[in-house]
């Protein structure tokens, strides 16, 4: 499995028990929907290899215990710390409406009330303090503040987001 095919689940943050088990911490809104998972895969010297799930336990909101099939001992738990998880892309649940994962909108048009076309969505900036789309058009680059004021209208079925910029920030990256 490849991580282009995959997205972050979370992170291995601690043992648990002499067993070996071991505490996901989940990056989710909805930390139930991954409690009755069969495998994760574990990224390992920057390989992604498959885990198979005994048994988990939520806890404490978005934690989840977890006791793999091969992973015994405190030692063997040792080998995955600090490790990160991962699920492939179609475990994903499906969103509606104006909600999206940032590597679906990759490819969108990006059109603005006042200004018209902008561009084509090439990414998106979540290092920032503020999550922005980048857009390229032509040999310019744009950058709308992922704000949901902004987001006016996410067309999944014509790849455009409609959005509702304030006055002059599309301008001020084309002109």
């Amino acid at each position: 499995m490849r991580k282009e095919d995959c997205f972050y689940l979370g992170k291995i943050v601690r043992k648990h028990s002499f067993r070996g088990e071991v505490v996901i911490k989940l990056d989710t809104d909805e930390p139930e929907l991954y409690q009755e998972m069969e495998s994760v895969f574990v990224d390992l010297g920057n390989n992604l290899i498959p885990f198979f799930i005994e048994k988990s336990l939520l806890q404490k909101g978005n934690q989840l215990r977890v006791q793999f099939e091969d992973i015994q001992s405190e030692e063997e738990a040792d080998g995955i710390m600090k490790a990160e998880v991962y699920l492939p892309l179609s475990m994903l649940p499906k969103l509606t409406g104006d909600k999206f994962y940032f590597h679906e909108v990759i490819g969108f048009k990006a059109v603005d009330s006042r200004y018209g076309y902008v561009g084509i969505i090439e990414g998106v900036n979540d290092k920032t303090a503020q999550p922005l789309f980048e857009i390229k058009n032509g040999e310019k680059d744009v950058f709308i503040p992922m704000i949901d004021n902004f987001i006016k209208k996410v067309d999944r079925e014509n790849q455009t987001i409609e959005f509702d910029t304030p006055e002059g920030l599309v301008e001020m990256y084309l002109s």
